[in-house]
């Protein structure tokens, strides 16, 4: 099995992949950890990422269309010779008949990194590449605090900056699950923080925004409330700070079996008594989780939470651009139903 643990990426990463091991697939929930992982594979495998010789990028799609392709492209040697990344980009249809047979192939000082969306278990390509010798298969997941606080002190250490131990705490619990988020993030603070050699908690309280709490829950909860207008000019910032619209359309789903939940454990009790029971709650979302808490009761919860599961599968299958256009209309339903609940 060359399954790699989660725990060991990042060493395997820092070390480097052993090169004699030609096909990579990187795989998970979190795209933009998924795009940053296959880009550094890729990228630091060649002397010159930006030579079009050396790096080739080909479109899962298209790789689909003419599985011969791959191995053509392993097989050649570059105009000036030295290594050669292959940059398999995701796609909606299956390509993975084109990796198993350059898993057999001789490879020409090539590295295949293959960027994917988030496998089954038994999905074709993730077991194929788990089950040969030949593969790597790496897992990106949501980062974990430990993970987290690394990406922090790597990040301002490339620009020159350190930073206090409680100014990386609350850093952390600031970002949310989504690994291009957290960097655009940490980017921003290092631009505020300069010049001034360690960034401290009056440099994070003063730039950073809560992309999980501020940008989530406000767009889910004006979603929920009914609130179309918010729904859309929401959305539009959520698409501003990067995110992939999965990581929404999840927060969503969570948010609505919460309400499910909620509902279903105390029949008895009045709204208020209900968001009284939640935890770590912030105060500007009470009369809002207590209006929904309100309006939408049980059947129409289950309703929502399915038509939200049907959406977030259909954005793991979609181009980015259609992906966000799905999960918008997926939100805006949401809130035409809050509309509806309210009169």
């Amino acid at each position: 099995m060359t399954a790699v643990k989660a725990g060991e990426i990042e060493g395997l990463l820092r070390r480097g992949p052993d090169p004699r091991i030609p096909v990579i697939l990187v795989y998970g929930p979190d795209t933009g950890l998924v795009t940053e992982r296959a880009r550094k594979l890729a990228e630091d495998f060649v002397p010159d990422p930006a030579d079009p010789f050396a790096l080739v990028r080909i479109d899962g799609d298209a790789l689909a269309s003419d599985p011969g392709r791959l191995c053509d492209e392993a097989g050649t040697m570059g105009l000036f010779g030295g290594r050669r990344s292959i940059w398999i980009r995701p796609g909606s249809r299956n390509y993975a008949p084109a990796v198993e047979a350059v898993l057999s192939a001789p490879v020409a000082e090539a590295r295949i990194v293959v960027e994917a969306g988030d496998l089954a278990k038994n999905n074709p390509l993730r077991t194929l590449c788990e089950r040969s010798p030949r593969a790597l298969a790496i897992p990106c997941y949501a980062d974990d605090e430990r993970t987290l606080a690394d990406l922090i002190d790597r990040t301002l250490q490339e620009r020159g900056l350190r930073i206090d131990r409680a100014a990386r705490e609350v850093l952390a619990r600031s970002l949310g699950g989504d690994r291009r988020a957290s960097l655009m993030e940490i980017e921003k603070l290092a631009l505020y923080a300069a010049g001034e050699g360690t960034v401290t908690l009056d440099h994070v309280e003063a730039i950073t925004s809560d992309v999980a709490a501020s940008v989530l829950n406000t767009l889910i909860d004006a979603a929920f409330d009914g609130r179309h207008a918010a729904v859309e000019r929401d959305y539009r910032r959520f698409r501003h700070e990067g995110l992939d619209p999965g990581v929404v359309l999840g927060s969503a789903l969570r948010h609505a079996l919460t309400l499910l939940t909620t509902r279903l454990d105390n029949p008895d009790k009045t709204p208020a008594m209900m968001v009284a029971t939640w935890r770590g709650l912030h105060f500007k979302r009470k009369a809002s989780l207590e209006g929904q808490l309100g309006t939408w009761g049980p059947s129409t919860l289950r309703q929502a939470a399915v038509a939200l599961q049907g959406a977030v599968l259909a954005c793991r299958r979609a181009e980015p651009e259609l992906a966000h256009a799905l999960a918008s209309a997926a939100l805006l339903r949401v809130a035409e139903a809050g509309a509806r609940r309210r009169r």
